[in-house]
């Protein structure tokens, strides 16, 4: 599989590449190292990273502005994004060939090469996989590159913490930092959080609520939001801030967005498998991390209901 995509790169002078909507350092970091990959190694190639912006992650990589006709006779390879209708920019399917390379559940296998790896712990991980075994014919990699992909693997891991880091990632993230990658200033920037953020995080350890199985519950609504004067997007660098509570098996954040007649959810789990859940409320994503959406609060409540069944029943 990685010899064919690696032939399909070499094929193609112009090559376009996505990832998910509100995107997290992974969907960047594997978006925008693939893209150094490519263009540290074709230096003439016409290579393009596409889709919304994220103005916490723009010090790792900004997005490019192409026009429909960039797309003629393109290839187009979409990273992190299990199911075409997450997909960042919906002119992935304008191009003339398109390859998923992905680490989630392959319920949408779309593209004419899908490549899936679901024990990987990050996409990045896998496009150093790529970077490897493109090294035996010639393929290099920028320091720049390097600092996404680990951006990529620090965030899909929670800094190596969770369950999906493995012996390979270990290794993996060992190849990076053979490059010139300043770790102090790459935390120093990661972790940042400005005052309104500080005082968010604040008022949702006064407010969350545990329930007596464990299932941890925080609504933050758009008057919150505007109270705060934070984002729907920016509201997710908290979604992990209570994970560390004595008792706590899965935890939920819904977030109002104003721009979306949807709530979203924000799923996560240190036991019951939640990616099934969020598949029922049109979404998916890890048994330990997924995402979704409800129709309304009327509807939260009904994911409560089955969070709340899974974490009593979870051993």
């Amino acid at each position: 599989m990685i010899e064919t995509i690696l032939n399909k790169i070499e094929e193609y002078e112009t090559i376009i590449i996505h990832r998910h909507e509100r995107p997290d350092p992974d969907a960047i970091g594997s978006q925008s190292g693939l893209a150094e990959l490519i263009k540290s190694t074709y230096s003439m190639k016409k290579v393009y990273v596409v889709g919304e912006e994220e103005p916490s992650l723009r010090f790792l990589s900004t997005m490019d502005e192409i026009t429909d006709s960039t797309y003629e006779g393109a290839l187009v390879i979409v990273c992190d994004t299990a199911n075409t209708e997450r997909i960042s920019d919906q002119r992935y399917s304008k191009g003339d060939f398109l390859i998923k390379i992905d680490h989630h559940p392959n319920e949408d296998p779309y593209g004419d090469i899908v490549w899936v790896d679901t024990e990987a712990s990050s996409v990045s991980e896998m496009i150093v996989d790529l970077y490897l075994e493109g090294k035996k014919r010639g393929f290099s990699l920028s320091d720049k590159g390097a600092l996404v992909l680990y951006a990529g693997l620090v965030g899909d891991t929670g800094r190596f913490r969770y369950p999906n880091t493995t012996t390979k990632t270990h290794q993996y993230t060992g190849e990076l930092l053979k490059f010139n990658i300043d770790q102090s200033e790459f935390y120093s920037q990661f972790y940042k959080k400005d005052l309104k953020m500080t005082r968010l995080e604040g008022y949702i350890f006064q407010h969350f609520e545990v329930n007596e199985y464990g299932l941890g519950v925080m609504n933050l609504t758009s008057d919150i939001l505007k109270q705060f004067n934070v984002t729907a997007n920016e509201s997710s660098q908290l979604v992990n801030c209570f994970s560390d509570v004595e008792g706590l098996k899965a935890w939920v954040f819904f977030v109002e967005d104003e721009d979306s007649e949807d709530i979203r959810v924000r799923l996560r789990s240190k036991g019951p498998h939640i990616n099934q859940i969020a598949q029922k409320y049109r979404g998916g994503g890890h048994p330990m991390a997924s995402g979704a959406k409800a129709k309304d609060w009327e509807e939260t409540k009904s994911i409560v209901a089955d969070l709340h069944e899974a974490c009593r029943s979870y051993q």
